[in-house]
């Protein structure tokens, strides 16, 4: 007889919480379970593996149009794999994109922090320059248009 998996016992072994196991049923991203004769959610090895599939996905930084696309690939083991590559290139330039902006963030900051010379708050170059939103120093004009 095959293991089956309550939902909670399923959001353990995952580390995915009951409530996105249901979302993601409801969204047709994992199939429905068998239910058992008091109309509990009866998971199996399937519906784990599929979980753990999304969760990997979702670590990457997929957004949730990837993951449809990817969980369709992965129902059709013979399909060409061009689209799945086209999906991981595409999130490795999102990272990058990513990466980029978060590094323009840490130089701004390291800028701020070492202007700072200590002494009282009203002379404090890192509270001057936060309350200076258009202040156009930025390594990263990015984080200062949302204001303009």
């Amino acid at each position: 007889m095959m293991e089956t998996y309550a939902i909670g016992d399923l959001a353990r072994a995952t580390g995915v919480k009951a409530t996105t196991i249901r979302w993601y049923e409801q969204e047709g991203w994992l199939p429905p379970p068998a239910r058992t004769a008091g109309g509990h959610r009866a998971y199996g090895a399937a519906h784990l593996r599929r979980l753990g599939f999304i969760r990997h996905a979702r670590e990457l930084g997929f957004e949730s149009d990837a993951i449809r696309a990817l969980l369709d690939l992965a129902d059709q083991p013979d399909a060409d794999c061009a689209k799945a590559h086209a999906l991981a290139t595409s999130q490795i330039a999102e990272i990058d994109a990513r990466l980029a902006r978060l590094a323009a963030l840490r130089a701004e900051l390291v800028r701020m922090a070492t202007s700072c010379e200590g002494g009282v708050v009203g002379e404090c170059r890192i509270i001057e320059t936060l309350a200076d939103f258009a202040h156009g120093h930025c390594v990263d004009a990015s984080h200062g248009a949302m204001l303009r």
